[in-house]
């Protein structure tokens, strides 16, 4: 399956970058994270130039990563700064430096030609650092690859018959969705309102709401990595004013980073941010295992689906339906991404 480079992916949250060793693979590209003295995160290739040892086995020394094996040693630019048993440090002694950015309290690296990194391209997840929000996050490696997440997310349907008892209600999979595409920002828009819903215990277990709901879900899609859904949970009845704040809704922000690993790996990075009990611990910790099982669903049956998708014969005709349009307009971008001289778009 091929990649979109030359782009933007999570490779870790902030908090998992210290001063230990961090391997992570992102679009086949082994990498090695860490932190500086000062606090800056560095990303480097994750094999030593001499005889492709795993930097992240091995050890930091300041700012420096001492390969493990032969003590070939690394400055966070890459370049090699002491070589055993001689003064002459070769002129191709380096490992590649990732460019690095650190936004929203995720790591973000650019995978592709470093003059075309920027920043100001990266798109923003504001509510994970927001003190005004409560956030609850994970990380979750899947044996499947990106483009089922991709589909898995964009319709949410599924949450009807595979997360019942959690999040799924008859409503979900009832409810027809609008769907929009910003051709000029790359952005795909699915929109499901539901009106009149039964109350999730999801939501019923951390509102307080009692009896049915107004529900809404709204996504926004920034491939190839970063998923939103804005999710809006209020007593049936109660829309949002013309003007004005929406103070008699809760509202959570749910947010995925969707992380290529290998051609049939994963990294599902998942957060939830709400803006109601915020200085509630035991709201944070059932949000934090609820959301943990039904990411966690998703991954059992997204790697079943690998395995079935492994196993079939090449050009085997997929249904899709109404609500696919979301996932197949997630699909086209990606394929744009991609672009046309390379095979396998992700599916």
């Amino acid at each position: 399956m091929a990649f979109a480079r030359d782009q933007w992916y999570v490779a870790a949250y902030g908090a998992e970058v210290g001063r230990d060793l961090l391997a992570r693979t992102v679009l086949g590209e082994p990498l090695v994270l860490y932190r500086t003295g000062a606090g800056a995160a560095v990303a480097l290739a994750d094999r030593c130039v001499h005889r492709r040892y795993p930097l992240s086995e091995s050890r930091l020394d300041g700012d420096t990563i001492v390969c493990g094996y032969h003590g070939f040693t690394y400055d966070p630019t890459g370049a090699c700064v002491f070589v055993p048993g001689q003064q002459r440090i070769p002129r191709t002694a380096r490992v590649a430096a990732y460019p690095v950015v650190e936004q929203d309290s995720l790591v973000w690296v650019w995978i592709g030609d470093r003059e075309r990194a920027d920043p100001a391209a990266i798109p923003r997840a504001p509510w994970l650092a927001d003190p005004r929000y409560a956030v609850v996050r994970g990380m979750a490696p899947l044996n499947a690859r990106y483009g089922l997440l991709v589909d898995n997310l964009m319709d949410l349907s599924h949450e009807t018959y595979l997360h019942g008892g959690y999040i799924g209600t008859p409503e979900v999979a009832d409810t027809p969705i609008v769907t929009e595409v910003d051709e000029e920002r790359g952005v795909v828009r699915v929109s499901r309102h539901m009106d009149d819903a039964e109350c999730p215990p999801f939501y019923a277990r951390s509102t307080g709401i009692r009896g049915r709901i107004t529900r809404w879900q709204d996504i926004e899609y920034h491939p190839p990595c970063l998923y939103l859904l804005h999710s809006r949970i209020a007593p049936r009845g109660v829309l949002p004013p013309a003007e004005g704040e929406d103070s008699g809704a809760f509202h959570a922000e749910i947010v995925y980073a969707i992380t290529p690993s290998t051609e049939h790996t994963t990294y599902d990075f998942w957060a939830v941010a709400r803006d109601f009990a915020v200085d509630d611990g035991s709201v944070s910790d059932y949000l934090h295992h609820s959301n943990h099982t039904v990411v966690m669903q998703d991954v059992a049956a997204l790697d079943v689906l690998e395995r079935v998708i492994a196993a079939e014969p090449d050009r085997y005709q997929e249904l899709s339906v109404n609500i696919d349009a979301g996932g197949l307009a997630a699909r086209r971008l990606l394929a744009r991404m991609v672009g046309p001289g390379a095979a396998g778009a992700p599916r």
